[in-house]
């Protein structure tokens, strides 16, 4: 519950806080370059003179989208992956899985950078290159849930009912499993956020104008040392947000599989 307070709270101020701020994110002043915090601007500026408060939620707004989305379209692939390859068995399977194994083996830098070269930099790629990583391990986990439903009552009763193999994944076979795509949903999101932060930090990620808690970082980083309030307040909030969505991850998981809970 305290992870679950602090993703609201986190998210409210990434949703509402840019609207509510005097400044915008982009809005330059060269008089307060680099300076510390202030009443003024509570976290302080960076070397340009921007509010850091002000990019803080306005790049926590990116750094989530980018987090849900890539989440979502890396579940979509992964869960219809992963149950018809589970479903079906024999030489499917082992074709499907054999595929994951190619793609497990490929470098995920040098697939981003390859995106980069060939399509140019654009946001969209965050979410084509992150999700067509991230599908791989939930693929995986539905095929090992479908292959220990597949010869239950209920799902021979179905098929002796000839009712169509899509019908039987998607109605009687996904909402067995949906508690096992909740649990891992939440943890993918802050894996994909630190992915991205990643590649921001590269400067792989997201580009200007737009920011993130990424681009953030690696700005902080790099004038670590004069002027560290740039770096730490982005690093907390990254910090925080991970932490939270771990934390949420583990209390659905005991919440819904209360058995597993109890065999740790």
């Amino acid at each position: 519950m305290a992870g679950l307070a602090i993703l609201f709270l986190l998210s409210l101020a990434c949703v509402a806080g840019p609207f509510l701020s005097p400044y915008t994110y982009q809005q330059q002043d060269l008089r307060l370059v680099a300076t510390g915090p202030s009443p003024r601007h509570w976290l302080g500026t960076d070397n340009l003179g921007r509010d850091i408060l002000t990019r803080l939620f306005d790049g926590g707004r990116v750094s989530m989208l980018v987090g849900l989305v890539a989440t979502a379209v890396s579940l979509v692939i992964g869960v219809l992956y992963g149950a018809v390859s589970g479903f079906f068995g024999g030489k499917v399977d082992s074709l499907m899985m054999r595929i994951v194994d190619i793609l497990y083996a490929l470098p995920f830098t040098i697939f981003v950078i390859l995106l980069m070269v060939f399509f140019g930099r654009k946001f969209i790629l965050l979410f084509v290159a992150i999700g067509a990583v991230e599908w791989l391990t939930m693929a995986r986990i539905i095929r090992g849930q479908v292959q220990s439903l597949k010869h239950r009552e209920f799902i021979e009763a179905a098929e002796a009912l000839g009712l169509r193999r899509s019908r039987i994944i998607l109605r009687h076979m996904l909402p067995n499993v949906l508690g096992v795509i909740l649990v891992y949903a939440t943890l993918t999101v802050p894996e994909v956020m630190l992915l991205e932060a990643f590649l921001s930090f590269l400067g792989l990620g997201v580009q200007p104008p737009m920011s993130s808690w990424g681009v953030l970082i690696s700005d902080g980083a790099a004038r670590m040392e004069e002027s560290p309030w740039m770096l730490v307040a982005p690093a907390l909030a990254l910090a925080l947000t991970l932490f939270s969505l771990n934390f949420l991850g583990d209390g659905l998981r005991e919440a819904l599989d209360p058995r597993a809970a109890r065999n740790e």
